[in-house]
């Protein structure tokens, strides 16, 4: 099944017909060292590093990497339970954990995948992410193995 992510609806010719999802917000990779993956990025690749900041809520600790067209989020784990230390168990050195794309309206992105088949993960119900905005995850067996999170813009 090719489940499609919008970021709203529009109407062209009296039709309505969906809209795409908005611009890439971020990559983010789970990393085993968060001060050495943000030190590689700072001074090998020149990039722009922000502080790290807890997210109890999501069980990680994001480092954000400020770059021209988009950012990259390094996340590490953060207490008990985590789902980053689970990635991390699985894949030691670390990788691209998931793709976060912009919707304008979560709720409405929500119902439409839903109705389409997509899984949301966890309650189902959007939590405050990183940027303060709501975020959802959907399952990655629905989109070619990928984890994706979508963040209301």
């Amino acid at each position: 099944m090719q489940l499609a992510l919008f970021g709203g609806t529009a109407l062209q010719d009296g039709k309505q017909e969906m809209k795409m999802i908005g611009r890439l917000n971020h990559v983010a990779i789970a990393v085993p060292d968060l001060q050495a993956a943000a030190a590689q990025y700072e001074s090998t690749l020149g990039a722009k590093v922000g502080p790290p900041q807890d997210e109890p809520d999501h069980g990680v600790t994001v480092v954000f990497i400020e770059l021209p067209n988009t950012k990259i989020e390094l996340l590490f784990p953060l207490g008990e339970g985590s789902p980053i230390q689970n990635f991390l168990d699985k894949n030691p050195s670390g990788g691209i954990h998931h793709i976060c794309y912009e919707v304008d309206d979560i709720l409405e992105a929500r119902a439409q995948l839903q109705s389409q088949g997509a899984r949301v993960l966890g309650s189902g119900e959007p939590k405050i992410g990183a940027h303060g905005k709501p975020v959802l995850f959907l399952h990655p067996k629905d989109f070619t193995g990928c984890l994706i999170e979508l963040e209301q813009v």
